[in-house]
């Protein structure tokens, strides 16, 4: 045992650098959260412009070409969904009073007796009051959300570096772009060359997991987030298309995407139509698109590189969501798959010892 701690004694200690190293990030989350989002971009976006490099571009010409695309795509998507989402809102708008008095009637009489609001001038008298209570605290909650954000952000200071902080991020992202296959070169020459095609193979397995998971995952959750929003507009409910799009974007953390359009488009078909049948239509669409899914998208596009069980994901997502909040959960499953990977190898290693071996 003594010999093997020697031997790997360098990959103990690089453990325990990034262990300090990712204890450190997280204690300075508000500086580090944008360069953590800038290099996930770098990742995402390597492939795309790898590939156009080796077709003779410069790579500074291939990043400014991506991120300028990368610009108007989003400048083009966002325009397409704010025209649809005010066509939307405007129909709801027109279907609102329906909606609060078909909700009012669900509403059991005990309730309504316990809130006051037996009869619909009650309950608009309530909202009224409501409303003005909020209108004379909205100073306070200002001034308290203030503090709270100061606080949070130890500093006046912290917070502008961290508002800061995000609006470059766009040149941490040019950065990372450009140097990235220098990090992956000055990384492997830090590694003895006896053990460089372990370490190669192990960083091609990680990567084909994450890969798998981020780029996968992310054009999984386009996919879905069309042919949701185009079921859910055949079927007739209003938001069609901000559910399906926010239910498809929401795919990114496993089950809360379904869970969240199936609850909203279920409650929206049942306000506008009165009836079971299209409520039952929306959830029978979000169970065939989930199917399609799992037996043809998600195996085309993902693979089984991540193969996590069912349950490690979910627990994963609850232990994530515990210590890091909605971050942590983005962040869970691609977290869990590469410790999967390195628990496999560690397990292999293990097997091979003289201690398990009895030798």
């Amino acid at each position: 045992m003594t010999t093997y701690l020697k031997e790997y004694s360098p990959f103990i200690i690089v453990g325990v650098l990034v262990l300090a190293g990712l204890f450190f990030a997280w204690s300075l989350s508000s500086i580090f959260l944008p360069v953590l989002l800038a290099l996930i971009l770098a990742y995402v976006l390597n492939p795309v412009v790898s590939w156009l490099e080796g077709k003779r571009v410069p790579r500074v010409v291939v990043i400014l070409l991506v991120m300028t695309g990368i610009v108007v795509g989003f400048a083009g998507a966002f325009a397409f969904f704010a025209g649809s989402i005010q066509n939307e809102l405007a129909a709801v708008q027109i279907n609102l009073p329906d909606y609060a008095n078909r909700f009012y009637g669900l509403i059991p009489e005990k309730v309504k007796v316990y809130l006051q609001i037996e009869t619909p001038d009650k309950l608009y008298r309530q909202v009224d009051r409501m409303l003005n209570e909020l209108r004379g605290i909205s100073f306070d909650i200002a001034r308290g959300a203030y503090d709270f954000v100061k606080k949070a952000f130890s500093s006046t200071l912290g917070f502008i570096l961290t508002v800061v902080g995000y609006f470059i991020t766009p040149v941490y992202l040019y950065y990372f772009l450009a140097d990235l296959p220098h990090f992956k070169e000055g990384a492997l020459k830090l590694v003895p060359e006896r053990s460089r095609e372990t370490v190669t193979g192990l960083g091609d397995e990680i990567d084909g997991v994450l890969s798998a998971f981020v780029r996968g995952q992310l054009s999984v959750c386009v996919i879905l987030a069309v042919l949701y929003s185009i079921g859910l507009s055949l079927i007739g409910i209003d938001l069609a298309i901000a559910i399906g799009t926010l239910s498809g974007i929401l795919f990114i953390i496993p089950y809360v995407g379904t869970i969240f359009g199936i609850v909203v488009s279920m409650i929206m078909a049942f306000l506008k139509f009165h009836d079971l049948l299209h409520p039952l239509l929306c959830l029978g669409w979000f169970v065939i698109v989930q199917a399609i899914e799992g037996a043809l998208i998600t195996p085309a596009i993902v693979g089984n590189r991540v193969g996590l069980h069912p349950v490690v994901a979910i627990i994963a997502l609850f232990i994530g969501g515990q210590w890091f909040g909605i971050f942590g959960m983005l962040l869970a499953v691609p977290v869990a798959a590469v410790l999967k990977v390195f628990l496999r190898h560690l397990t292999g290693w293990y097997l091979t010892t003289p201690f398990y071996r009895g030798t």
